[in-house]
C-alpha cells in the first residue's frame, strides 16, 4: 500500500514538473518551440533516470499534451494546422519514449552492476572467513554464522547430510525448517515458501546432494545464489576431506606410538627376565656349592622379579594415565623419605654413579600419592641415567620456595638444542640423536608430568647447558587435614 502511494506521488510529481516547465518557459522566458521540446525532454530524461519507466512515460505524454496545447500554432488550441509540426509533435513524443526507456534501462544495468559488486565482494568476504575458520568446529555452524553476517541475512540454516546435522545462523533460529531442509537435499530441488519468504536450495557436489540451506530474509540473485551454494559444497567437502585426513594420520601415529611402546616395553621386560633366567638355570644345574655365591644369585632373582613388579605397575599407571583416570590416595609424607625409597629403586639401575643429594633441613611434609610420586621422580632419574656418561654424577636438591617444595634432578647430559626443548614433555618424544641409541618409549617425562599436574603441581625444564640438564618439580604445601 506504501509502495503504491509512493508511486502516485511520483506520477504527480513529473505532470507537475512538467507544467513548472511549461509555466517558465510560457510566463517568464520568450523561447522557440525547439527549445521547449529540449526542455521538456531533459525534464523527462531526469524523471527515468531517478524514478523509472513508468513515471518517465506519463510526463512524456504530458509534455507533449502541453508541448501541443501552449507552444506548438495555433496556440491555446488542441488542433495543430501545419504538417511539420504534426511531425515534429510525433517525433518529440517518439523521442522521449526512447530516451526513458533508455534511460531506465541504464539505471536498471547500473543498479544490476552495483548489486553484482557487492554479491562478489561479499562472496570474496566469505571466502576469507571460511579459510580462517576454527578447524576444531563444526565448519557447517561456523558458515551459517559468517553468512548470516556477511550477507545481513536475518537467519540461515545450513543442513549436512553426512553427519545429519542443521547449523543455524542470524538474529532468529528457525526450528520449523529441519524437515523441510532434509526433504530438499533428498529431492535436490529448489522451493521457496510464499508464506514465510525462506528459499530453500539444496548443496550439491559432483552431482550428489550433500546438503541443503535455507535462507530468509536476504535477497541473492540466481548467480549469487548458485556461487554461494558451490562455496559452501566446497567447504563442507573439504572439512569433511581433512577429518578423513586426520583421521588416517591419528591411526598411523597411533600404530607408531603403539609399535614404540611395546618396543620398549619389551626391551624394559627383556633385561630384568635374562636375569632372573640365567640365575635360576645356575641354581637348577646345581653347579652352585658355596652358600654366599647362593644367596647372591637369590637376591639378583629376588631385586629382578621385584624390577618386574614395579614394571608392571608402571604399565599399569601408565594406562590409567592415558585414559585420564589419575586416581590419587593422598597420605602425609616426607621429602626424605620420598628420595630415599626412590633412590633405592634405582639402585640396580644406577651403573653404580654417584648421586649427590641435597635436601635443605626442616622441610615440611608434603600430601601426595606417595606410590605415584615415587614413579613420577624415578622417571626423572632414570631419564638422567639414560641420558648422561657413565661416571658423571646425577645431583637431586629439595628446597622450599614460598608455599611450594622444589625438587630439581640434574645430569650431566648433552645440552638440548631449542626444538628439543619444546618438545621434551610431548607423548612419545624421542630425541633424534639417542632413539635408536638408548631403549625408552617417550612417555617418562610426559607420566611425570601428569602426575604432578594431577597433585596442583609442574614439572619443567629449568636449564639444559654445556654444563648439563636440570628438570624441577614444583609441589604445593598443604597443611589441611586430610579427608
Amino acid at each position: 500500500m506504501g509502495s503504491r502511494i509512493t508511486r502516485e506521488l511520483r506520477f504527480a510529481a513529473g505532470i507537475a514538473a512538467v507544467l513548472l516547465i511549461t509555466l517558465v518557459f510560457k510566463e517568464i522566458a520568450v523561447v522557440n518551440a525547439t527549445t521547449v521540446g529540449f526542455g521538456y525532454l531533459i525534464t523527462v530524461l531526469l524523471i527515468a533516470a531517478s524514478w523509472g519507466l513508468s513515471e518517465a512515460v506519463v510526463a512524456s505524454v504530458s509534455a507533449t499534451v502541453c508541448f501541443n496545447y501552449f507552444f506548438l500554432p495555433p496556440v491555446g488550441a488542441w488542433t495543430i494546422a501545419d504538417l511539420e509540426n504534426w511531425v515534429a509533435l510525433f517525433a518529440f513524443l517518439v523521442s522521449s519514449l526512447i530516451a526513458s526507456q533508455l534511460s531506465d534501462r541504464a539505471k536498471r544495468r547500473t543498479i544490476e552492476a552495483k548489486t553484482r559488486q557487492v554479491e562478489m565482494e561479499r562472496l570474496y568476504a566469505l571466502s576469507r572467513a571460511i579459510m580462517l575458520m576454527d578447524s576444531n568446529q563444526p565448519v557447517g555452524g561456523q558458515i551459517a554464522k559468517e553468512l548470516a553476517r556477511i550477507c545481513e541475512i536475518p537467519s540461515v540454516a545450513i543442513y549436512d547430510r553426512t553427519s545429519e546435522s542443521v547449523y543455524f545462523g542470524g538474529t532468529v533460529e528457525f526450528f520449523q525448517v529441519q524437515g523441510k531442509l532434509k526433504e530438499t537435499a533428498v529431492t535436490a530441488s529448489q522451493s521457496k515458501d510464499e508464506q514465510t519468504g525462506i528459499l530453500f536450495a539444496p548443496i550439491s557436489l559432483g552431482g550428489q546432494s550433500i546438503g541443503s540451506v535455507a535462507i530468509q530474509g536476504g535477497e541473492l540473485s540466481d548467480t549469487a545464489l548458485h556461487a554461494l551454494l558451490n562455496l559452501i559444497a566446497i567447504s563442507l567437502e573439504n572439512a569433511r576431506s581433512r577429518e578423513i585426513v586426520t583421521r588416517a594420520q591419528a591411526a598411523q601415529q597411533s600404530e607408531e606410538f603403539k609399535s614404540a611402546l611395546l618396543d620398549g616395553l619389551a626391551h624394559e621386560f627383556k633385561t630384568p627376565l635374562t636375569s632372573i633366567k640365567a640365575a635360576a638355570t645356575a641354581l637348577l644345574a646345581s653347579n652352585v656349592s658355596d652358600a654366599g655365591q647362593r644367596n647372591e644369585l637369590l637376591t639378583i632373582v629376588d631385586q629382578e622379579a621385584g624390577r618386574l613388579s614395579r614394571l608392571v605397575t608402571e604399565a599399569t599407571h601408565l594406562a590409567r594415565i592415558e585414559a585420564g583416570k589419575i586416581q590419587l590416595n593422598r597420605r602425609s609424607h616426607s621429602v626424605d623419605t620420598l628420595v630415599e625409597n626412590v633412590l633405592g629403586q634405582m639402585e640396580s639401575r644406577g651403573d653404580g654413579r654417584p648421586v649427590q643429594v641435597s635436601i635443605a633441613p626442616d622441610l615440611p611434609s608434603v600430601v601426595i600419592d606417595f606410590e605415584l610420586m615415587q614413579l613420577a621422580l624415578r622417571q626423572l632419574l632414570d631419564n638422567a641415567v639414560k641420558y648422561s656418561p657413565r661416571e658423571s654424577p646425577i645431583r637431586i636438591t629439595a628446597r622450599l620456595t614460598g608455599e611450594r617444595l622444589v625438587i630439581g634432578v640434574h645430569n650431566a647430559g648433552l645440552p638440548l638444542s631449542g626444538a628439543e626443548q619444546l618438545r621434551i614433555f610431548d607423548k612419545f618424544y624421542r630425541g633424534a640423536n639417542v632413539r635408536h641409541q638408548v631403549a625408552g618409549t617417550g612417555m617418562g617425562l610426559t607420566i611425570a608430568r601428569e602426575i604432578l599436574l594431577a597433585h596442583g603441581g609442574d614439572i619443567r625444564l629449568d636449564s639444559s647447558t654445556e654444563r648439563g640438564t636440570e628438570f624441577v618439580v614444583t609441589l604445593p604445601v598443604q597443611n589441611e587435614v586430610l579427608q
